[in-house]
């Protein structure tokens, strides 16, 4: 089968890999290069240096739509499919419709919830109890595609980065068995129910700022959510004070939200929402993560100092 692929970050790279082994992907589709780093220079998307790395050519248009010589460009691949995966722009109808099985799309959610941009992290954010894949076929609506095949894993105390790449590897599993049937036709797609839709709009750095009178289980799924990025941070005495790992603790603190009630080999333990939040993990400026425990026996965090 002639497919194209349409994917940008590390999310889409285990699908590439596994189509290249058992399909001819005649090209890839990926954002432009961009600054990507400290260092201030252009940088490969992953897909472009897995794509390269496979010997497939690499497209990068700053825009597709109203995109007349991109989209002759596709056209001569005569392509029966295409497969997309957090590509990053949206795809106007002539593409949708240029192959000949259609556009799908894997997409990190049990659909029709979590639309949208963050899934993943909104899955842990909502503290839903699983999330998963699913594969649909991609029309103008924004992942409201009739669905082709869904698998789900449970969230537990997965992290953001941890279900990422989980979900990661399963899409790409998932995909191969979807291809597989859609070429034998033993696949009917099941329309979502808008009813049951739920929106992921796209994260941005502010949203982990830890609001304390928020619950400590709120604030916990809010640490697990946001790692890698952007991280669920506050402030001690100004600085920037980053939390990676904690623990909910149900019983009552009546201080102020945000106050550090106490350290000990647990970690430090922060007012939050009339409970207690227990920070493991945490992150200084110019440091690394490290286990609070460790910080201690060689810093002094001050009892009664508010965070915010």
């Amino acid at each position: 089968m002639k497919i194209i692929y349409m994917g940008t970050p590390d999310f889409a790279v285990p699908a590439l890999e596994q189509m290249a082994r058992k399909h001819q992907v005649c090209c890839v589709v990926t954002q432009p290069d961009a600054v990507r780093d400290r260092g201030k220079k252009q940088k490969m998307t992953p897909v472009k240096e897995k794509a390269l790395e496979l010997g497939i050519p690499v497209l990068q248009p700053e825009r597709i739509k109203k995109n007349e010589a991109f989209y002759k460009e596709l056209s001569a691949f005569s392509p029966d499919l295409i497969v997309v995966a957090a590509y990053g722009q949206i795809l106007p109808k002539e593409i949708l419709e240029l192959p000949r099985l259609g556009c799908i799309n894997i997409h990190g959610s049990l659909l029709p919830r979590f639309r949208g941009a963050a899934p993943i992290q909104r899955a842990i954010l909502e503290g839903d109890a699983e999330t998963g894949i699913t594969i649909m076929y991609m029309e103008e609506g924004l992942d409201t595609g009739a669905m082709l095949a869904k698998r789900s894993t449970p969230i537990e105390r997965k992290n953001g980065a941890q279900l990422h790449d989980e979900l990661a590897v399963m899409g790409a599993e998932l995909l191969l068995e979807t291809i597989a049937k859609l070429e034998s036709g033993q696949l009917e797609a099941e329309p979502q129910d808008d009813e049951q839709s739920t929106y992921a709009p796209m994260i941005s750095k502010k949203d982990g700022k830890i609001d304390f009178t928020k619950s400590p289980e709120q604030i916990e799924r809010l640490i697990r959510a946001f790692d890698p990025w952007p991280g669920a941070f506050t402030h001690y005495k100004g600085k920037l004070f980053k939390i990676w790992e904690a623990d909910a603790v149900s019983e009552q603190n009546s201080a102020a939200p945000g106050t550090i009630t106490g350290v000990s080999e647990k970690g430090i333990e922060i007012s939050a929402g009339g409970g207690t939040l227990i920070a493991k993990k945490i992150q200084l400026p110019g440091k690394k993560r490290v286990a609070a425990a460790d910080y201690l026996k060689g810093n002094s965090i001050e009892t009664g100092a508010v965070l915010g």
